[in-house]
């Protein structure tokens, strides 16, 4: 077997953003009694081998969960390049996680992680769009070529290395490596992995949270479980 189909796996969750749009740090905010990096950080440290936690300069706080925490850069990019530094040089799957996702299962991980072992490049979980799309231009977009692409994103770790090293700047990494040769694949995304970007969105995904508790007769500590809940 090759070294990506066994070999250890390494999510780096980018917790570097400050929050504009929501008014503070969102990866700080509580849902349901825990924050949402916390979360996201337990999601992840669950499906994979190790835990990279990308911050702000002026973070302080400790991470739970996280087996390394770096510093971020001006970008997103320099940001996972900061987090994909700290990754192990024996990692051969690498996943990509916004923290203001922290609502993504199990279930989406282990597809990202199955689908990269069995010989993708990159990995982008996406959902349908659902709504009309207007461009600006003027004119209605065929939704039915459109995707909405989520994280976690998933890798092989020397695609992913090689596409940083390349250079450039983008809003997700699976970018990068098309622009480099690499071959992107697509698997199922879910609805409820919501991103946090505004405080309304806690609220959506609180409920999320507690349908989840109520459908299966737990508690609001874990992600809801993917889209069976909607």
């Amino acid at each position: 077997m090759s070294e990506v189909a066994t070999g250890p796996v390494w999510c780096v969750v980018v917790a570097a953003g400050r929050g504009s749009r929501f008014g503070g740090p969102k990866q700080q905010a509580i849902l349901a009694g825990r924050a949402v990096l916390e979360r996201s950080v337990a999601t992840a440290g669950a499906a994979c081998d190790g835990v990279v936690v990308v911050v702000p300069d002026d973070w302080t706080d400790p991470v739970d969960g996280a087996d390394r925490v770096v510093v971020g850069g001006a970008t997103r990019s320099a940001s996972v390049a900061s987090g994909l530094d700290a990754v192990p040089a024996d990692a051969a799957v690498v996943l990509v996680h916004d923290a203001a996702r922290p609502l993504a299962s199990a279930g989406l991980y282990r597809r990202v992680i199955e689908a990269v072992r069995s010989g993708a490049d990159a990995v982008v979980p996406a959902v349908a769009v659902v709504d009309t799309i207007r461009s600006l231009g003027g004119g209605t977009v065929d939704r039915d070529r459109l995707r909405a692409v989520q994280t976690p994103q998933g890798f092989r770790a020397g695609t992913l290395r090689a596409a940083h090293r390349a250079g450039g700047d983008a809003t997700d990494d699976a970018t990068l490596v098309e622009a480099v040769g690499g071959s992107v694949e697509l698997v199922d995304g879910e609805r409820t992995n919501l991103k946090i970007t505004e405080p309304s969105d806690l609220d959506v995904a609180e409920a999320l949270l507690r349908r989840a508790a109520a459908s299966t007769g737990g508690d609001t500590d874990g992600p809801p479980g993917g889209d069976s809940l909607l």
